[in-house]
């Protein structure tokens, strides 16, 4: 597939744009993608990419900053484990993050080729990652003021119409239910 890529002087994606990449973006494969890349994120705003993760139910991705700092709790405090793993398409990737040397990477644990909709990977269901096993969570990714500080308004609008959110443009997020270690270069098939 060929990248999404603007114009070197678009900081952003216009809505036009965002609009016009959509049927590119729901063309993805719609099971056992590769993982392209692994992002581990130790503190905010940081970023290492690493050729493979370790995976646990109780402690989300082994030393990343979920244990110590989520941004969604449990009513007891504790963080929320449908948030552990959260999956973006490279496709909208491509097309949102354009200034790659001056704005950090969207952080997302697996960047994937993958059709994320609703429709294609239902509340519920499995991926294997590697010997790990994810579940897709219930709980919407609908980016917040950091993408639309480093990727834009137009495509964090464009992600939360009412008509896109099935389409799940800003990722899958995902709990681990099954201990195990990913790699870059895994595939990430539907159980």
């Amino acid at each position: 597939m060929d990248q999404i890529i603007a114009p070197q002087t678009a900081r952003h994606a216009t809505a036009e744009e965002c609009d016009a990449s959509l049927p590119e973006i729901l063309a993805a494969p719609k099971d056992a993608a590769p993982i392209l890349q692994l992002c581990f994120r130790p503190d905010y705003g940081l970023r290492q990419f690493p050729e493979h993760l370790d995976l646990t139910e109780a402690e989300g991705i082994l030393g990343e900053r979920w244990t110590e700092k989520p941004w969604l709790t449990l009513p007891d405090g504790s963080p929320d484990p449908r948030i552990q793993v959260s999956i973006l398409s490279k496709r909208v990737m491509d097309l949102c993050w354009r200034d790659r040397d001056h704005t950090v990477h969207p952080g997302d644990t697996m960047i994937v080729d993958m059709d994320l909709s609703h429709e294609n990977l239902p509340v519920g269901t499995r991926l294997q990652a590697g010997s790990a096993v994810l579940e897709v969570s219930d709980k919407f990714n609908n980016g917040c003021i950091k993408w639309r500080d480093r990727y834009g308004q137009d495509s964090l609008r464009w992600i939360n119409r009412k008509e896109n959110r099935p389409h799940r443009l800003r990722g899958v997020l995902c709990k681990i239910v099954q201990d195990g270690s990913v790699r870059a270069g895994d595939q990430l098939p539907k159980l």
